[in-house]
């Protein structure tokens, strides 16, 4: 027997306006909804697919009455794909992140920001191809 990481769920106060900023950092869709609650992902799963293989998990976005007190003690990590770190900071910060600090001190290599309820997630290394320059001789 075993299970299989099907979603992570956010507890937030407004989950159609956090799904919408996560579909944007993340290129997601929404996949479904109902009274509170608003899930996104990159594919629909089926139960077919999800007991066949590990599938990237989907994002639950929760509507609750509390507000978040302390630093997440789960949080997400993405990569650019096809653009620099610092180019993927400035776009996330145009969508409604801010930089923040968690004592990760100046010299960490990843930018950690929070989303626009506070959840703080780290920018890693780009991922996006590096350019080569050919010098002529």
């Amino acid at each position: 027997m075993t299970s299989r990481f099907t979603e992570l769920a956010v507890d937030c106060h407004d989950p159609e306006s956090l799904a919408a900023f996560w579909c944007q950092v993340l290129d997601f869709k929404v996949i479904d909804r109902s009274e509170g609650k608003v899930e996104i992902g990159s594919w629909v799963p089926t139960i077919e697919d999800v007991r066949a293989r590990q599938m990237p998990p989907t994002l639950l976005f929760i509507r609750v009455p509390e507000a978040r007190t302390v630093k997440n003690r789960l949080h997400l990590d993405i990569s650019p794909i096809d653009n620099s770190t610092d180019d993927e900071v400035t776009r996330l910060l145009g969508l409604g992140a801010a930089r923040t600090d968690v004592g990760q001190g100046p010299d960490c290599g990843w930018v950690v920001m929070a989303d626009p309820e506070g959840n703080e997630f780290c920018v890693l290394r780009t991922l996006a191809p590096q350019s080569r320059h050919v010098v002529a001789s």
